[in-house]
């Protein structure tokens, strides 16, 4: 299989062909790490050295797993699906499911979300009489999720923190917590990676057979790692010694999730022998771009020496605009986009990156008036919405009838008079009896006295589920999804109102119809239920990006890493938001900061754009802010000032005593009128979404919001200037 190898520089051939004992690849940004990856393991495979089942590969997202094993099936077609190719989420799924029973846990346990959890702490809370205003919910949520990064369990949290009154009461919530969850058993984010290391250390036969089965591992970002993530990796590398890691220590943004970046710089005192090879050359970006990121990255101490380089030379200036306010900055950003469309023809090549999600709302604003169609990646995912939540609570039951918080979700979901005070004494009925809710329910005859008329209601709601439960190992998914629908009445309450708020929640139950019959043709799965709810569960933000799409994207840069775009817009670079007001004064915090800015520069394949302001409103208050020391870090030799309009706009305004903001906005309504020729009733036509009917039109400045409900995908918005509408007569 020679084009294994045909079209790697010699370094990447080199880090491709090194096969044995531990190895460190340090890879720039944009410097195929992902190619050196997936032919390393053709590599290993074509030269006999391992079967496909002998190997292992680490990633962080779905997406980026998904990528290797296309690429791979490209490579060896037929092949690909022995190995485990999976985020270190997914991997040890596979491992609990075949082992946790050696925990105490049965191998239908249920995986709860991060919602999910909120709901299972309040209820610790109560149980506890602990008032949430002195230990608030999400602030605890993430004291125990960085215990279990740090295989804390509970046991040990409680007596590292015994003398220390605070941490001792989290020790409290923690206990109940991990006590509720067994008892629903389910397991949290945290504890898929934290068990499967618990199995892993207590039971040296399942640890053999894991290490004796994977001769070859692979771990992407490595930077990204945090404590616990590095036992597992150690733990499963421990026969062959065979451990490929790949990062660039320049891109370890993540340390508020727990990553360490101590991970990668030490992975060569680690293990004996680990061999280092550095990937400078850069496949993605212009030579200006680097020069940029290089110049920023290099104040940074105590990193491994790198300076990325590119055989394209040259490429144009990074263009720098310091706005008046924010408002100023979001509308040239928007205007800068809808030129760019005029020239290129896409708005999708354009990225959006801030610091926080609060700088999103301005922008947002500006988008709309200027009728630039964008989407925000990171809102409100599809999977978080109530319809959706509602059924896989319905499908978790139906999995495990153990699952406390799912029943409760549904029980009284469509109504069925289960109200609040019989799910209470449900509960309390299961705390006294140390079962689960389902199993009070099963035998509420025999709780007459306390539960009293509900009794009749909850034994058809017993053999509602029941009925489901017998059918879920003998008929396909979408066929049991469509029997919860049907049969729990849940689609009826739907179709009951007829209004725009219900046909929408119709239509997402539908598109969650197509996820479940995409993944019974996927060969990857058998289709069964618990693989169905662990795939949903298992989704990221990042996973929903759509590449076709023709909109802007707009997205914190933290959730850009791994991603690249032909043009990108890096905003906000001012002092106190990029760098953050909390970083000043920490160095380590502020390098961190830098490495957050060398991978928003680094997103940029073509163009990229600079702003900042000269005043914000932050809290309500508006301030003269300074500009960030990361753009002060790039030589001016790579970039051009596009801020010519100040001067303009300082003589208009000191001439007439406006604000720069007025000053635009005069200038914006100067601009010709153009008529929106849509009308209510209107019956349309869509290159893509078919034949619809125009229920509603909103002015929006030069433009309009079309509402239209398609024949094909039912009710659509729609800008009217950029839908290449055709009217039918």
């Amino acid at each position: 299989m020679s084009n294994i190898l045909d079209n790697l520089n010699p370094v990447q051939r080199e880090a491709v062909t090194t096969t044995e004992g531990p190895l460190l690849i340090v890879a720039g940004a944009g410097s195929g790490k992902t190619t050196v990856l997936v032919n390393r393991i053709a590599y290993i495979i074509d030269q006999g050295k391992a079967a496909p089942y002998n190997i292992l590969a680490l990633t962080f997202t779905n997406k980026a797993a998904n990528e290797m094993k296309e690429r791979i099936a490209a490579l060896l077609p037929g092949l690909s699906g022995d190995m485990w190719i999976g985020t270190f989420h997914s991997i040890c799924v596979k491992i609990l499911r075949r082992n946790i029973d050696f925990l105490g846990y049965t191998n239908d346990f249920v995986i709860y979300d991060t919602a999910d959890v909120k709901t299972l702490m309040k209820e610790c809370y109560r149980e506890l009489d602990i008032d949430d205003r002195n230990f608030p919910v999400r602030s605890v949520m993430s004291i125990i999720s960085g215990a279990k990064n740090d295989s804390l369990d509970a046991e040990t949290f409680e007596s590292v923190y015994k003398t220390d009154f605070r941490m001792s009461e989290v020790a409290k919530i923690y206990k109940l917590y991990q006590s509720k969850l067994r008892k629903n058993n389910a397991v949290d984010f945290d504890d898929l990676i934290l068990n499967t290391v618990k199995l892993l250390s207590l039971n040296p036969d399942v640890l053999e057979k894991y290490q004796r089965r994977f001769k070859y591992i692979l771990v992407d970002e490595y930077q990204d790692t945090n404590n616990i993530q590095y036992l597992l990796i150690s733990l499963l590398a421990g026969g062959y010694q065979n451990i490929c890691v790949v990062g660039d220590d320049d891109q370890s943004i993540y340390k508020f999730r727990g990553a360490n970046i101590g991970n990668i710089l030490s992975f060569e005192s680690d293990y004996e022998n680990a061999k280092r090879i550095t990937l400078e050359q850069n496949y993605r970006s212009t030579q200006t771009i680097l020069d940029a990121a290089n110049a920023v990255i290099a104040h940074n101490s105590g990193r491994m020496p790198k300076k990325l380089w590119t055989a394209k030379d040259g490429g144009d200036k990074i263009q720098v605009f310091t706005a008046p306010t924010e408002y100023d900055e979001a509308r040239f950003i928007a205007r800068t986009i809808k030129k760019y469309q005029q020239e290129n023809g896409r708005f999708g090549d354009c990225a959006i990156l801030y610091r926080t999600n609060a700088q999103s709302r301005v922008i947002e604003e500006m988008m709309m008036r200027e009728a630039v169609p964008y989407r925000v990646l990171a809102g409100l995912r599809f999977y978080d919405r109530k319809e959706i939540k509602d059924i896989i609570a319905y499908l978790r039951l139906i999995h495990n009838p153990n699952d406390d918080m799912s029943l409760r979700r549904i029980i009284n979901e469509p109504k069925r008079k289960i109200g609040g005070a019989t799910v209470d004494k449900l509960t309390a009925i299961a705390m006294a009896e140390d079962c689960s809710i389902y199993d009070v329910i099963r035998n509420a005859s025999l709780f007459e006295d306390a539960l009293k008329s509900s009794v009749s209601k909850l034994k058809s709601f017993f053999e509602l589920m029941e009925s489901l439960i017998k059918l879920k190992d003998t008929i396909p998914l979408t066929q049991l999804m469509t029997l919860v629908l049907n049969d729990t009445g849940y689609l009826a309450m739907l179709q009951s109102e007829d209004t725009i708020e219900n046909q929408t929640r119709c239509e997402n139950i539908d598109e969650f119809m197509n996820v479940a019959a995409e993944f019974e043709q996927n060969p990857e799965y058998e289709g069964t239920l618990a693989e169905f709810l662990e795939s949903v569960t298992l989704i990221s933000d990042v996973d929903g990006y759509d590449e076709d799409e023709d909109a802007a994207i707009m997205m914190t840069i933290h959730s850009a890493k791994g991603l690249e775009f032909p043009v990108v817009f890096l905003t906000g670079l001012e002092e106190g938001l990029f760098p953050g007001m909390r970083s000043i004064g920490n160095n380590d915090d502020i390098e961190e900061e830098r490495r957050l800015c060398y991978v928003a520069i680094t997103r940029a394949r073509e163009k990229l754009y600079i702003t900042k302001s000269q005043s914000r409103t932050v809290y309500g208050k508006t301030a003269a802010v300074q500009p960030s020391r990361f753009f002060k870090e790039i030589p001016s030799e790579y970039t051009e000032d596009n801020s010519d309009f100040r001067t303009k706009a300082r003589d208009y305004v000191r001439g007439n005593r406006t604000s720069a903001a007025e000053y635009f906005s005069r200038e914006r309504s100067a601009e010709p009128e153009e008529t929106v020729d849509f009308n209510k009733g209107d019956i349309v036509e869509h290159r893509k979404f078919g034949r619809g009917t125009v229920v509603s039109v909103k002015q929006f400045g030069h433009d309009a919001i079309l509402e239209i409900d398609f024949d094909s995908i039912g009710y659509k918005q729609l800008m009217a200037a950029f839908a290449k509408l055709k009217k039918i007569e």
